[in-house]
């Protein structure tokens, strides 16, 4: 496995399509959501302290998110079985994909090598990027924290609906 880029996406190409199970096992397409806004965002694990404060803002946010006509996906590694229970345990009204063999997190240049306490591992970065209607990548966020991500993403949205 080679390292990637983060966020080998960008603005101006056509997102990279992408079939995942959600949190119920039913696969979800991009493609498929064309003709409205879609927030695809990266994480990476389900149920840490950063992943849970960046879902429970989504989730708190989602009238907003509704208001500029986008739907969220938020994609991890983990298996279907630990996004369901995320899901659950968090009261989660979006949608959460499990990208458990980390392709679209390849194709998105999210999977990358990380390191902690002085050991490196392979893992999502947390970033997000927003596809307009016609499924082109509108804006790229290569490295967002869960504490402003909203604010960030809303405020990008409402700017390309008002431009575009």
């Amino acid at each position: 496995m080679s390292p990637a880029t983060p966020l080998t996406v960008t603005t101006g190409e056509t997102a990279p399509d992408f079939t995942l199970p959600d949190a119920e096992g039913t696969p979800v397409t991009l493609s498929e959501l064309r003709g409205g806004w879609v927030v695809v965002y990266f994480y990476p694990k389900a149920s840490t302290p950063g992943c849970t404060t960046q879902a429970c803002s989504i989730r708190d946010n989602r009238a907003e998110y509704e208001r500029r006509g986008a739907r969220v996906l938020g994609i991890s590694p983990d298996p279907v079985a630990k996004v369901a229970k995320f899901v659950e345990k968090q009261a989660l009204d979006f949608t959460l994909l499990a990208d458990e063999d980390h392709a679209v997190c390849e194709a998105y240049g999210t999977w990358i090598e990380k390191s902690m306490y002085g050991k490196t591992y392979w893992g999502s970065s947390r970033s997000t990027v927003i596809v307009d209607p016609e499924g082109v990548v509108a804006e790229v966020f290569p490295k967002i924290s869960p504490k402003d991500h909203d604010e960030k993403v809303l405020a990008a949205l409402e700017a390309l609906q008002a431009t575009g």
